[in-house]
Formats: structure tokens, sequence, C-alpha cells
């Protein structure tokens, strides 16, 4: 009965641990940054520090966004591909903001705690009929019990979108945006729905029905000093860049193509720019991306684009001029940076090793939770010759990936090679923690 419920529950507000092993998460620098644009104004509305929240992206067609624990928000890529403008974008996570801000996900395990009493008091009403020989009734009060459970869960899970719905239409008017772009996005999700919402059970849903909502903030928007208020323009043109790109590597090629068609635009020509280098057609693809960077040579995430273009078509020494404007242009972007280190450490030059030690280290400064960032640092000591230096690295990036056997060996090896100082306590450290994940795994 307890996982019943934990299912009910991780259905609702977070990904299950099924889901969640299915999940394909998108590490791309221009995204997150838009991304971080978008919520830096929301966030400072709602009092919350920006350092605190997680996004993540995940490749999924949904229009969806949720929050999970950890203050992790998670985008769905289908989110940023349907929306028609970056206000649409914005109303979702100012949505998902109220959850954050109001602590809901902290709240679920009272109220699972509520739900399970509820589902017991139905099995054990059922358990003292079927001792008395009354069969039907005892099938009848277990399932009641269930039942009753789930809508008790639903309701606090609808009471609580309720509330995200109301502190997303308040951080939005605080922010001086308009909140049209949660109503347009409301309407769209309406016309998709499988049920006409007359023939749909208000109670066991965990979402408030859409026209309700479309309603509330109808009705917000109508009282709104900013009903008409216009998106910041570099704001909606970052937006479309993004939506253009995801389009370009998310949906296939002829898809992708009629999406674009007929259009002159920056996000058209970067698409398509995209979808010749994925078909193959690497001069073309570059040529697309160079006259977009000749309108607009200050963009960091341009340069990026090339330098992937050519570091995955084999052209790894063409990429790291590229990388390296990149990374001058956005230093303190961690995805460019590590991406700029792991193109010098492809090109097998020993002259570019210290290098491309300084750009690794430099992306783990800023995203120190990174292991692709420390797998990378870890070959370039390996070819450096320090094997105590190199085992620490694999040892950080065993543990980021949850290897804790591996993180306790080589953190171990680390640690009868290093000469005693901060790299031998790291490893301590680390040999420490993979004990007590050992430990907790055994008593489970």
């Amino acid at each position: 009965m307890r996982k019943l419920i934990l299912v009910i529950l991780s259905l609702c507000l977070v990904a299950s641990p099924a889901l969640a092993q299915r999940l394909v998460v998108i590490r791309d620098a221009e995204t997150e940054a838009m991304l971080r644009a978008v919520t830096a104004p929301l966030f400072r509305v709602a009092g919350l520090d920006r350092s605190l929240v997680r996004l993540v992206i995940i490749q999924d067609r949904a229009i969806n966004a949720f929050v999970t624990t950890g203050n992790r928000m998670v985008i769905h890529t289908g989110l940023i591909t349907s929306a028609d403008s970056v206000d649409e974008l914005a109303g979702v996570l100012a949505h998902e903001t109220g959850h954050v801000a109001g602590m809901h996900i902290a709240r679920l395990p009272d109220e699972y705690e509520k739900a399970m009493a509820t589902a017991l008091l139905g099995m054990l009403l059922g358990g003292i009929a079927a001792a008395s020989g009354a069969g039907s009734v005892a099938a009848g009060a277990a399932s009641l019990g269930q039942t009753l459970a789930a809508r008790q869960f639903f309701s606090f899970t609808r009471s609580q979108e309720n509330a995200a719905d109301q502190a997303a239409l308040t951080y939005l008017d605080r922010a001086g945006w308009s909140a049209k772009g949660l109503a347009t996005l409301f309407r769209r999700l309406s016309d998709q729905e499988m049920l006409p919402a007359d023939m749909q059970d208000p109670y066991m849903r965990t979402h408030p029905l859409t026209r309700e909502r479309i309603s509330t903030v109808q009705e917000a928007i109508a009282h709104s000093r900013y009903a008409n208020a216009a998106m910041p323009a570099e704001l909606e043109h970052r937006f479309q860049m993004v939506r253009a790109k995801l389009i370009a590597f998310t949906e296939d090629g002829r898809t992708a193509q009629r999406r674009f068609e007929g259009r002159t635009d920056a996000p058209a020509q970067y698409a398509r720019a995209i979808l010749a280098w994925r078909a193959g057609r690497l001069d073309e693809g570059l040529r697309g991306i160079d006259q977009l960077i000749a309108a607009d040579r200050n963009n960091p995430f341009l340069y990026e684009m090339k330098g992937q273009m050519l570091f995955e078509s084999g052209r790894v020494r063409d990429a790291i001029p590229v990388y390296r404007e990149a990374a001058r242009l956005a230093p303190s972007e961690a995805q460019i940076r590590l991406a700029y280190g792991r193109a010098m450490v492809e090109a097998n030059d020993p002259m570019l090793l210290r290098q491309a030690q300084h750009e690794i280290e430099a992306s783990i400064g800023l995203e120190r939770g990174n292991a692709l960032a420390w797998r990378q640092l870890g070959l370039i000591w390996t070819r450096l010759g320090n094997e105590g230096q190199a085992s620490l690295a694999l040892a950080e990036e065993s543990r980021l990936r949850g290897d804790w056997q591996q993180a306790r060996r080589a953190a171990a090896r680390a640690e009868a090679l290093l000469p005693a100082g901060p790299s031998r306590l790291q490893a301590q450290d680390i040999a420490n923690e993979a004990r007590v994940q050992r430990e907790d795994l055994n008593r489970r």
C-alpha cells in the first residue's frame, strides 16, 4: 500500500524513479543562459536566491515543466519548441517558481501520510468485513479507502496548482510582464485535452480544469496595468534563437524545415544552418553560421555552435580558435569553457595540455558538479603523468555518477599517491562519503 501511494505522489508533482531513468537531460549553454535570463526577474520578485534553484532541461516533446526535490525546475524541450513567444514560456516558469517559493514539495510527506492513513482505514474496514463473512462489503470498503485517499491527495495537488497559478500572476505583474502568454498556453492545452471538459471528473484531476485556469488568468489580465506590456525585445530574440536551435536538433529534418518555410529571419537561418550540418552538409552549415556571426559578432553562442559543428565533424584543430572566441565572449559559461578545453584535449597536442587544464579547471570552478569535466581533467592529468591527480579526478567523476564502488577505489588510490595537502583531504572526503553510501545501501 505504501508503494501505491508513493506512485500516486510521484506522478502528481515529481518524476517517479522509473521515469527519471528514461529522461534525457540536455546540456546546452545557450538554452540554459536564456532560461536563466527569463527566471532571474521571477526569482527576484519571488524572493528566491537563484543560486539555490537548478534548471534542468530534458528532451521530451510534451508541453510540460515540473519542480522536484532539491529545488530542481525541470523544463521539457517541448515547452520551448511549442511556445510561440517568450511570454508563454515566462508564464509557465512563473508558475513553477510559485511551487518553489511555496515549498510545495516539502509538504508532500505530510499529505502522503494523511492519504496513506485514509487508504489503510479502508483496508482495515475491509478486513473486519471479510472476517464477518461479508466478502463483497470487504472489497468495497478497501476500494473506497483507496478512492478516498486518491481524491484527498488530488485535492491537495489541485490546491497547490491553484496557489502556483496565483503566485505566477503576482510575479509576472511585479516583473512588469503581461500574463497573456500564460493564457495563450492554457488555451492551447485546452485544445489538446483528451476528453470534453464536461466529461472529466474534476475531483480526480491533479490540476484545476483548464477552462477555470484560463478564466483566472483572464480576470487577472483585465486588472493588470501590464496587460499589454511587451516582453523585452532582446529576451524575445534569444528565445526565438533557442527555439529554432531545439527544433533543428530534436525534430526530423523535413518537419523542422517546414516550420521555417518562407522565413528569412535570424532564427530561421540558424535552424537551416544546423539542419544542413546534421544532414552532412558541413560547408553549407558553416556558411549559414558565418552569416549570422557577421551580423552579430558578439554572440558567443554562435561561435560555440560553429565550434561544435567543426569538432563533431572531425575538424578538431579548426574548432579550437572558434571555441577560444566563444570563451572570450562568455568567460562565465561553464559549458563553453568545457567545450574549449575538451577540443584541446582531443587535439592530442602536448603543447595544448596546460591551456586545456586551465579551461577545464575554470569550468569546474563555475560548475563543480559536471562529471564530464572531471573526466576530461583526469585525461589531462594522465597525459601529464600525475596518477594521483588523475585518480582524484576519476573519484570525483564516479561520485557524481553515483558509482560509489569505483569512487572508493579511485579515492583510495589518490590518497596513497598524493602528498599531504588539500588534494589528499579531498580524496579522503570522497572515500568517507563512499563508505557512508555503501553502509546505507547495505542497511536497505
